[in-house]
């Protein structure tokens, strides 16, 4: 079940779903047999950590919501400097992990503490179950439930003037995408300013192999078979991966 006008051969030793432990199911869905490991949000300020966390809603009927980091040095700060706000996207294929996986509440813990700032890590939709754009949605809405938030975390410590989205891998997608939706909508989001978009290694791809696709075709980690199958999961039915979501070229 390849999409079609690919126009490189596929490892035929390779087996995606056996590589991402997943199955796929008659209705669409698949089931995630990957044990990955979650961590709880931590919020009380009597622990020594030197991260907060915890975890307020987006949309209760579509149960998503946001973690958000707060390091312990805003609540400690006599001089009451806001500090900057990064609206966190995980990666994963856009088909596996949760803003409570371990790794990635690991990695906004430390990028809240490094770059002293306030994290929010949107807990969006997961593909084949709910394709794009529904993470989009995700993260545009989450957009727009911070800027209306009473949550005292960011109405006392976020600075709204200088917010930035950011994702890695398949986030890094999803955040260039609402980045584009927002960024059309701007006179709606303040008090929000987008200032800027980080991106790592996004998640982008085309009909043409490129270079790097080519070369690392059998890559023990993240083979192209993998990538071609998280594609597949996760875009409209029906379009190939020359469709804008994939190939932002087009």
């Amino acid at each position: 079940s390849r999409m079609s006008g690919q126009d490189a051969p596929i490892n035929p030793n390779g087996d995606p779903y056996q590589l991402l432990q997943i199955v796929r199911n008659p209705d669409g869905t698949i089931t995630r047999a990957l044990d990955i490991p979650e961590t709880p949000p931590t919020s009380d300020p009597s622990l020594s950590i030197s991260v907060l966390s915890k975890d307020i809603p987006i949309n209760q009927s579509n149960n998503t919501w946001v973690r958000i980091y707060l390091p312990r040095e805003a609540l400690d700060n006599s001089s009451h400097l806001k500090l900057p706000l990064i609206v966190y996207c995980h990666g994963g294929g856009f088909i596996l992990y949760s803003a409570a996986s371990s790794t990635v509440h690991d990695h906004c813990v430390r990028l809240a503490n490094e770059l002293r700032v306030i994290i929010a890590s949107v807990e969006y939709h997961l593909t084949p179950e709910h394709r794009l754009p529904a993470a989009y949605d995700d993260a545009v809405e989450a957009l727009y439930r911070i800027k209306t938030t009473q949550d005292d975390w960011l109405t006392k410590y976020a600075d709204f003037s200088n917010c930035f989205i950011m994702g890695m891998s398949a986030g890094g997608n999803i955040a260039y995408r609402a980045g584009l939706r927002v960024a059309a909508e701007a006179d709606h989001l303040g008090p929000l300013n987008i200032r800027g978009l980080i991106l790592q290694q996004p998640f982008f791809g085309g009909t043409q192999r490129s270079e790097s696709e080519l070369r690392l075709v059998d890559d023990p980690t993240l083979p192209l078979c993998v990538t071609d199958l998280m594609w597949e999961l996760a875009l409209p039915i029906g379009v190939d991966r020359d469709h804008e979501y994939c190939n932002p070229t087009v």
